[in-house]
């Protein structure tokens, strides 16, 4: 197929521009802040790019452990399908890991389209509000509420119909920068219902948190979700509650170690002592004990741990 590049100052219009004139998006990158395209038509294909941002990396990048507290004051960026994205890891850990805060302030209809990602690993947290979905092999469109996960296998294809006023989510992935790949040739929901299908040795998961009950975990109780048999023991993910009782970590043997603070205030001690409330998120290195301090009775967090990856 020929392929023609097109530098621009804008992704977004000169999407618009060529959509209008019969294209159709095939690829886009990253889905934070795009600044990479691919479109076609009859035979031709249109690479935009902003000639500003980093290539697709051929290989999984290093990891590289990085201390971080990201606060809630920062500004948000629009990102893929005119959703907004805040960055929870600017340093992405040497290109490793991506965390974002995503909103989509105003309900209804959404504008996204099939499509599906190549990734190691990707979950989706709602935070708050609630979205329609529909995923690959899965059935009718349901629906995903706050605390729920949906974990989202290797080139799963997916879609986003409709959300709450307000609606909020923590996507975590792996690699930080993937691409998104439009599927033109598939309509959701597919006739196929195959629940426990293999992507990549990996399954799609729905962890509902109004059927899950608190177990005990350190100090306080968690969620507890299934992501680790899922994914093979890549990942385990949980809601965390405290109840004013120091919640002391042990060291993690893997990567990645984040938390995003969802409810209530506690104080990090790691490397000095850092107050966090709502929204504010931590990345702590591998082989480091921590403290969280002082939760308050309503302090709830989600923890996301990620084992070694070859």
């Amino acid at each position: 197929m020929a392929q023609i590049e097109l530098v621009c100052a804008e992704l977004g219009p000169e999407i618009d521009r060529l959509k209008g004139e019969g294209y159709r998006l095939d690829v886009i990158y990253p889905a934070d802040d795009p600044h990479t395209a691919v479109l076609s038509r009859d035979g031709a294909q249109v690479r935009l790019t902003t000639g500003v941002g980093e290539a697709l990396p051929l290989d999984l990048p290093p990891f590289a452990p990085e201390f971080v507290v990201s606060r809630v004051i920062g500004g948000w960026g629009e990102g893929r399908a005119g959703m907004l994205y805040r960055d929870l890891i600017p340093g992405r850990l040497g290109g490793r890991y991506i965390a974002s805060h995503i909103s989509i302030p105003d309900g209804g209809p959404v504008s996204d389209w099939v499509h599906y990602h190549q990734v190691r690993f990707q979950m989706i947290y709602v935070a708050r509000g609630w979205a329609r979905v529909v995923y690959e092999d899965q059935g009718e469109p349901f629906v995903i509420e706050s605390g729920d996960v949906a974990l989202q296998p290797p080139e799963i294809r997916h879609r986003v119909l409709e959300n709450s006023p307000g609606f909020e989510v923590v996507e975590i992935g792996c690699p930080a920068l993937h691409p998104t790949f439009a599927d033109h040739g598939m309509t959701l929901p597919n006739a196929r219902v195959d629940r426990d299908r293999d992507f990549s040795g990996q399954r799609f998961l729905h962890h509902r948190a109004s059927q899950t009950p608190l177990s005990p975990f350190l100090t306080g109780k968690a969620r507890e979700t299934a992501v680790a048999e899922a994914t093979g023991g890549i990942a385990q993910v949980r809601t965390i509650h405290g109840n004013r009782e120091p919640l002391n970590f042990p060291a993690h043997a893997g990567e990645l170690v984040f938390g995003f603070v969802l409810e209530g205030t506690a104080t990090l001690d790691f490397r000095g002592k850092h107050r966090l409330g709502p929204a504010d998120a931590l990345v702590i290195p591998p082989e480091e004990q921590w403290t969280l301090a002082e939760p308050s009775g309503d302090f709830r967090m989600l923890h996301v741990a990620t084992a070694r990856l070859a």
